[in-house]
């Protein structure tokens, strides 16, 4: 297994402790590497060390990473703002002769804004930091999981390229045969109708005829391109054989493939031929389709 898709999905959890989370990677295809993070306010300094993991290992693709993150039960810091309490008392006081209000509750007073003060317990260094370690680690997990996913999706994709080569080789052989014939038989054509043109005239000489076959042949030839379309089904073989990045390669290639397709019909003098043309136009967009998905 050599090929690579650009597309994939990768789901890897873990835990610290009372701390759960999840992370997801989803690759789609790209013209390049393309990675956006939705991650926690508290975890977004990883994003760079995160982007430089995934460089190392994909080349191409637009990659959706996310972290879901769910934080465990946690100590909590309770306190009271008595200089919050006493400046609410005296307000109170000097209230008392002008409002008709019963006496103020220990409850009513605690739950006045600002006076309790909540914060989380400080979290020991060591703690989050191996707390950050296990994350980086389910991370890497996920990044395996989805290179893993991308290389079996390229499994699918390998035989069916072979075998759209194949196709391109098996038609090119048949317009290289009918191409090895096209000059005699264009010499016979041009015979029959300067004879029945010429039915009552003087015969055409032999070197003016010589002159229109080599003029017919010439603009109708088509080994060049049989020759360049050989080479480059040689060409895709080496690539898909290739354990590495092939996908840009591949996709130059089918350009090529689609140029000598194009040039074959329109110099094409047989209707065979222009059907093999048309075929072989058919099979290179097919082969184009599929490149579109390769690393």
């Amino acid at each position: 297994m050599t090929l690579s898709s650009m597309t994939g999905f990768a789901r890897e959890e873990g835990a610290w402790k009372d701390d759960r989370w999840a992370w997801e990677l989803r690759s789609v295809n790209s013209k390049n590497l393309d990675i956006r993070a939705r991650m926690p306010g508290a975890f977004e300094g990883l994003e760079a060390e995160l982007r430089s993991k995934i460089a190392k290992v994909i080349r191409r693709g637009s990659l959706q990473v996310g972290l879901h993150f769910h934080r465990g039960e946690t100590a909590t810091e309770i306190s009271v703002n008595k200089q919050a309490v006493a400046r609410l008392l005296v307000a109170m006081e000097e209230l008392r002769g002008e409002v008709d209000a019963g006496p103020v509750s220990l409850e009513g007073l605690l739950g006045l804004k600002g006076v309790i003060d909540t914060k989380e317990a400080e979290e020991p260094d060591e703690e989050k930091q191996a707390r950050l370690a296990e994350l980086k680690a389910s991370f890497a997990r996920a990044l395996e999981k989805l290179c893993d996913s991308r290389a079996q999706e390229g499994a699918k994709l390998e035989p069916l390229l072979s075998e759209q080569v194949a196709r391109i080789e098996t038609l090119t052989a048949q317009a290289r045969k009918i191409a090895e014939a096209i000059p005699e038989a264009l010499q016979t054509k041009l015979r029959k109708q300067l004879d029945e043109l010429l039915k009552d005239g003087a015969p055409v000489s032999e070197d003016r005829l010589a002159q229109e076959i080599a003029f017919l042949v010439t603009k109708s030839d088509i080994r060049e391109e049989i020759d360049r379309l050989d080479a480059h089904c040689a060409t895709a073989r080496e690539l898909l054989g290739n354990p590495e990045p092939v996908g840009r390669k591949l996709d130059f290639l089918t350009q090529e493939f689609n140029r000598e397709s194009n040039t074959l019909c329109s110099k094409s003098a047989d209707v065979e031929l222009t059907r093999i043309g048309l075929e072989l136009k058919t099979v290179v967009d097919q082969f184009r389709e599929q490149v579109q998905n390769i690393e």
